[in-house]
Formats: structure tokens, C-alpha cells, sequence
């Protein structure tokens, strides 16, 4: 009995969707006006989804390079909106990190897997008469690459010995191997930074761009050798990995009571420096999306209500040309719930077809946009599902109306109208 319910059902269902298919395909001009509202709807939701959906693993990819269990300590960060009298107030508040802040945390901290030192600036590279200005010059200890994930592609990386004895050695990103030793094997070579010669002894794995800025424009230097040429006083940064994922809030505390120990900082005292890990810039970003999709949903619920009111209109007015059909079908058995059961369905089977023309749109939008500039775009398919799901719902909804007056419509006044 069940299954010979669940089977006429099926069939009615189809039946009733073969109609509205019908009806779009007799009256396309009439169909795409009817549907504008819904496509343009589910294209936003579907192309914001991908672009929100894109942008978060691009952030969690690469602009994010510390891993879940890795943080820095910085001078200054800021994250949220921007305030300039707290901003100079930082600046004014704290003093650049020292060499000697470093060797205390390094030598005490017990949450720690592994820390590192850094400091950057930007400088000429030279080799055999070719120059490139703006390169992101690097001071690192030698643990620097496996703490922010640099991996080697050819040769090897930067060894403690040379960082002690201030070896005049680079290890070189894929810009630098591309612009001046492409199609040569560069190890052994001697580049100049700033006019100081430096022998290439590795090459970093590509890392690509963020945002269309290249993260492979850099040179990596023993800090030792970096300090001997610019100086250790500014731009130093410490770089940590907690033991685990789930020591990351105990390393971070650890390090803050270090560095406030170091600098006598007292209990009513603000940190004079920061802290960050990867979720600070994840969540950050989190927040900014977040109002994104507030502004999206605004937007497409506008369009949904317009797309939902025309498909009424018209559904209305289908009904009015089939009056003496629903006349005739009446005057044979069908029952009330028959004809609002149809056209509601037909209603949702219009609406869900706009809403798929959307997915179509934003899924080429998305292709195009992923290809053609550095913005990335992933479609989720979950975004699809809601996207035809919701069209369909709204399509039910305003159908209702349509559906109830069809289904209220005497048989045998329906069957004097004219055809």
C-alpha cells in the first residue's frame, strides 16, 4: 500500500514538473523574465559562497604560513579595525625585539618544539652585471625554513655553523634562481646583496603568490652574517612551534611571561609587544567575511522576494489560462489537493529551474575569475544545494497563493470560461 502511494506520488510529481518544464520551453522570452530575479539571486549567493569559500583556503594556505602549532612575536601587530592614536601609541609604547630577548625565551621556555629569529628588509641583488631592486632580504637562523614551511627544492638549506661563524652564503626563492639562473644550476654561485658577495648553496620549493604578490622574491642570509651588514637593532622577529596544536595557548602564555619578565613589565602594565598565530589571522579574516555574506543575504533576499512575487504573477496568470482545464479535470474525480498539489510543484519545478541557471552562471563566473586573475574561487557543494534548494522554496512559497485559487475554482463555472 505504501510503496503504491509512494509510486503515484512519484509519477504526480513528475507529471506536474513535465508541465512546468513544458510551459518554460514553449515560452522562453516569458520564462527568463520570470526567472530573472531568482538567477540573478542564486548567482550572488553562489558566486559570494565561492568566493568566501575560495578566499578561506586561500588563507589558511598561504597567506597563513606558521602551521597550526606555530605563532610569532612581534613588535607591533594589529588586527581589527584600524585606530591611529593606539597605533602611535604602540609605536611610541614598544621597543624593538632584541637578540638577548631571543637567547632568554630559547633558553627557558619548556612549551616550545622549536623557535627561530628573523629580521627583513628590502635590497639589491646583483649577479654578472643584472641587478633586481625590492628583494625581501632575510636574516634567519638556521631553523627559520622549517618553521614557516619552506622546503628545498635543489641544494640545501642555511647550517648553525654558518650562521655562528657569519658565512657569507644565501639560500635563494625560486624568483631569484628564475631571474638570474634559469636553465643553470646556481649552486656555488656568487650573487651580490648590496654590493656583498654571498655564495648560493639552496633553492626553495615555489611558494606562489598571495594576492598576486610573489612569496618566492627573497633571499635567505645567516642572521649572524644579516646583523654584520645591517645591524641588529631593528625588524627582529622570533618565530616559535608549540609542542602540539593543543599547546598552542600554553606556549603563547609562556612566551608572553618570559618576554614581560625580560622587560619588568608589571601586572597593571599592556604587553609592549604582540603575539599572533595562524587562527588570529584566520579568525580575523573570519570576521570580515562574515560581513560579507550579512551584505550578500541582504542582497539576495531582495532579489528571491522580486523573483518569488513575479512567479506568482505568472502562475496567476496560468491559472486564468487554464481555468477551463482545471474545469474539465475537476468535472472528471480530481480532487482539490490534485490541482493545488500541481501547481504548487510546478511553482517550486519554475523557481528551482532559475535556481540552477544561477548555479550555471556563478560556477562559469567562478571558472573565469579563477583563471583570468589571482582571486581565488572554490564552489562548495553544499553552496549548491542551498542555492537550488532555497529557489525552490521560495517558488513554493508564492505558489501557494496561485495554487489555492486554482484549487477553489468551481468546476462548472471553470468550464463556461472560453478557451
Amino acid at each position: 500500500m505504501a510503496k503504491t502511494q509512494r509510486a503515484g506520488f512519484a509519477a504526480f510529481f513528475w507529471e506536474a514538473a513535465k508541465i512546468a518544464l513544458d510551459s518554460l520551453r514553449k515560452n522562453k522570452l516569458r520564462s527568463f523574465l520570470t526567472l530573472l530575479g531568482i538567477i540573478l539571486a542564486t548567482t550572488t549567493l553562489i558566486a559570494v559562497t565561492a568566493l568566501i569559500h575560495g578566499m578561506n583556503r586561500y588563507i589558511a594556505d598561504k597567506v597563513s604560513n606558521m602551521g597550526a602549532d606555530g605563532f610569532r612575536v612581534v613588535r607591533m601587530a594589529w588586527f581589527g579595525p584600524f585606530d591611529p592614536k593606539k597605533f602611535l601609541e604602540m609605536q611610541r609604547r614598544n621597543p624593538q625585539i632584541k637578540v638577548e630577548e631571543y637567547e632568554f625565551i630559547r633558553e627557558r621556555a619548556t612549551q616550545l618544539k622549536d623557535v627561530g629569529m628573523m629580521a627583513s628588509r628590502q635590497a639589491r641583488v646583483s649577479f654578472k652585471g643584472e641587478s633586481v631592486d625590492g628583494v625581501d632580504t632575510q636574516g634567519v637562523t638556521d631553523n627559520i625554513p622549517a618553521i614557516n614551511n619552506v622546503q628545498v627544492d635543489l641544494g640545501r638549506g642555511i647550517t648553525y655553523e654558518e650562521v655562528r661563524r657569519r658565512a657569507p652564503v644565501a639560500f635563494i626563492g625560486n624568483d631569484i634562481r628564475e631571474r638570474f639562473f634559469k636553465g643553470r644550476d646556481p649552486l656555488g654561485k656568487a650573487l651580490e646583496v648590496d654590493g656583498r658577495p654571498f655564495e648560493v648553496v639552496g633553492v626553495a620549493k615555489a611558494l606562489g603568490s598571495v594576492f598576486g604578490q610573489s612569496q618566492d622574491n627573497f633571499v635567505m642570509l645567516p642572521i649572524e652574517t644579516y646583523f654584520k651588514s645591517y645591524g641588529s637593532r631593528n625588524g627582529i622577529r622570533i618565530l616559535a612551534k608549540a609542542n602540539g596544536q593543543e599547546h598552542l595557548a600554553a606556549a603563547q602564555d609562556e612566551v608572553r611571561v618570559l618576554l614581560r619578565s625580560f622587560r619588568h613589565l608589571g601586572p597593571a602594565q599592556d604587553d609592549t609587544f604582540s603575539i599572533f598565530a595562524s587562527e588570529t589571522i584566520v579568525s580575523l579574516w573570519e570576521r570580515l567575511t562574515a560581513a560579507i555574506s550579512a551584505m550578500a543575504v541582504g542582497i539576495v533576499s531582495v532579489f528571491m522576494v522580486v523573483g518569488g512575487i513575479v512567479i506568482m504573477n505568472i502562475m496567476l496568470a496560468v491559472v486564468t489560462e487554464r481555468t477551463h482545464e482545471i474545469g474539465i479535470r475537476k468535472s472528471l474525480g480530481a480532487r482539490r489537493r490534485d490541482i493545488l498539489s500541481q501547481y504548487m510543484v510546478e511553482s517550486a519545478v519554475l523557481a528551482a529551474s532559475g535556481g540552477l541557471a544561477g548555479v550555471g552562471i556563478a560556477w562559469l563566473l567562478a571558472i573565469v575569475v579563477r583563471n583570468l586573475t589571482s582571486v581565488p574561487m572554490a564552489l562548495p557543494w553544499s553552496s549548491v544545494l542551498i542555492g537550488v534548494g532555497l529557489s525552490a522554496t521560495v517558488g513554493l512559497f508564492f505558489g501557494i497563493y496561485p495554487a489555492q485559487r486554482a484549487a477553489r475554482l468551481d468546476p462548472i463555472e471553470a468550464l463556461r470560461v472560453e478557451r
